[in-house]
């Protein structure tokens, strides 16, 4: 559905009561009208008597999900009708920026002979009468319509949805309890993630899945988990005693086992739509994951190459730690977040998948000045407008080509309340992505044995040993971004000056690296502009 359907069919009985009276009278309906949280005053079409309504979304703070609202007069908005404006109150609730809001509004010349919309006017009857039917129907469209999607099916509808993956919902007839996953001792730091859905066995073959998603937050040892006996274990057949549910079907990085503290046990209600939705979808995602050819047909599919992985079982020289998988990619930037998700979704449960591409980073620190005062809300989107503009520039470029100051500060100009702008400051970092293994481990091996006492052999020996062993992680790809300030080059090539950064004499330039792709990435904030009122 597009914008405007979506505002036609998702409307309340009383807004399409407030249409329908207003359209009776000769007035104007769903009048749409783009908001700028930069402007407060916004003029209508046609000469106007008073406003009957505001209508559009906001987001809500709390939830932080859009929803649709009618606007309180004298609180959101006032009527100018000296401006024939809406007058929008800073202090009152605002239309989410960029979206439309939708006037009803009386005309001063209206020629309509109706003119009593009161409570128990004919008019009023016959209009809420027609308009609850008007009402019912568009329900009953929407729902049409979200019966068809996963996320917003419920009932038999939902049943029919996740069908065709071949998931049914449980009933009470499938035992139920609770798992406890404990940490390994040895893997005390970070976060443990076990998906909902994940696939548990007792030594007699009986199945149990997990009903719900987990997080093992660093520091803690243990998480219950409830579980629902698998679809071949219905009935009597799920009931198994306390801590026979002992074995992961696959393996998850930094848990060490498994058990059930208590027998399992029937009784339960039947299987919740959300509790069913979660299930499908983690079907859904486990349909053709956790390999190396299903992360690299990702990848392709994100527009991106696998260029390099590191995994426990690559060539010593490539050899990354235990559940870990470190894939180096070659991607634009404005698609790396999207790839990086969509690698995060096909990984195997328990694997940590670290994804590093060739990147310069850099920040530009700019101070700028208004042409006039505007809002303080305004000032935001000035500055997001500029953060916007840059963007655009460094999305224009290819890999291996430079960021030029003069064209960010040509890009700067399409912000149009900007009087002035100048770049104070240019940062860059440049990721690591590891390095030649027989020069790294030389280093290392000569920085180790210089700590040791010349005349123990032993110790040098034992020093050089402990080298080879994590030579491995040496070479691997870390991801970090390292500081790197002669990337900022002036124009005679070498480091940019202070001065040369100030006139827009620079360039940021990746590094000359024979078969390598390096790509400029922006990293600018809010916080990097500073703004001054007009």
């Amino acid at each position: 559905m597009n914008t405007d359907t979506v505002n036609l069919i998702d409307r309340s009985y009383p807004e399409v009561v407030d249409d329908i009276l207003t359209a009776m009278v000769g007035g104007v309906v769903n009048e749409p009208i783009r908001f700028d949280v930069k402007v407060d005053l916004y003029r209508l079409a046609k000469p106007a008597q008073d406003i009957r309504s505001i209508t559009s979304t906001i987001t809500n703070p709390q939830t932080g999900e859009t929803e649709r609202y009618t606007f309180k007069k004298a609180i959101d908005y006032v009527f100018s009708a000296r401006d024939n404006a809406v007058i929008w109150q800073q202090e009152g609730t605002l239309p989410d920026d960029e979206t439309v809001f939708y006037v009803d509004y009386f005309l001063t010349n209206s020629s309509s002979p109706i003119t009593d919309i009161n409570v128990g006017s004919v008019t009023r009857t016959i209009g809420e009468a027609i308009g609850r039917e008007i009402a019912t129907v568009y329900q009953q469209i929407n729902q049409a319509y979200l019966a068809g999607f996963i996320d917003t099916a419920t009932g038999k509808s939902l049943d029919l949805v996740v069908a065709i993956l071949g998931v049914t919902r449980k009933t009470k007839d499938f035992a139920q309890g609770l798992v406890s996953f404990l940490r390994d001792p040895a893997a005390t730091d970070g976060n443990i993630t076990i998906p909902e859905g994940t696939l548990l066995r007792t030594a007699q073959g009986i199945t149990f899945v997990t009903a719900q998603a987990g997080t093992l937050q660093r520091g803690q040892v243990r998480i219950d988990l409830a579980v629902l006996a698998g679809e071949g274990s219905k009935g009597n057949a799920g009931l198994v005693n306390a801590g026979e549910i002992n074995t992961l079907a696959q393996p998850i990085a930094g848990i060490a086992s498994i058990t059930n503290f208590e027998p399992t046990i029937l009784g339960g209600e039947d299987e919740t739509d959300v509790a069913l939705r979660s299930r499908a979808k983690a079907a859904l995602r486990g349909l053709g994951k956790g390999t190396l050819a299903a992360i690299a047909k990702v990848i392709f599919e994100q527009r991106g190459a696998l260029a390099e992985v590191s995994d426990p079982n690559s060539a010593l020289d490539k050899r990354s730690d235990p559940g870990k998988v470190v894939l180096l990619v070659e991607s634009e930037p404005e698609r790396f977040a999207g790839l990086r998700a969509e690698i995060e979704q096909t990984r195997a449960a328990g694997v940590h998948a670290l994804v590093v591409a060739r990147y310069i980073f850099f920040k530009p620190r700019i101070v700028a000045k208004l042409k006039s005062n505007i809002t303080a809300t305004g000032d935001i989107k000035v500055v997001d407008e500029m953060i916007a503009a840059l963007q655009g520039y460094v999305n224009s470029l290819s890999s291996g080509q430079p960021a030029v100051g003069k064209d960010m500060l040509n890009a700067l100009k399409q912000v149009k309340d900007l009087d002035s702008f100048t770049i104070v400051d240019a940062i860059a970092w440049q990721t690591e992505v590891g390095r030649d293994s027989t020069e790294t481990l030389v280093d290392a091996i000569l920085d180790s044995i210089q700590n040791t006492p010349p005349a123990d052999p032993q110790a040098t020996r034992s020093a050089i040993a402990q080298v080879v062993q994590s030579a491995p992680s040496l070479v691997v790809p870390t991801g970090k971004r390292t500081p790197n300030r002669n990337l900022v080059v002036g124009a005679s090539g070498q480091r940019a000056t202070d001065s040369e950064i100030e006139a827009g004499e620079f360039s940021v330039v990746t590094p000359a690296i024979a078969n390598q792709n390096w790509w400029i990435v922006l990293d600018l904030e809010r916080a990097d502009i500073v703004l001054q009122e007009g």
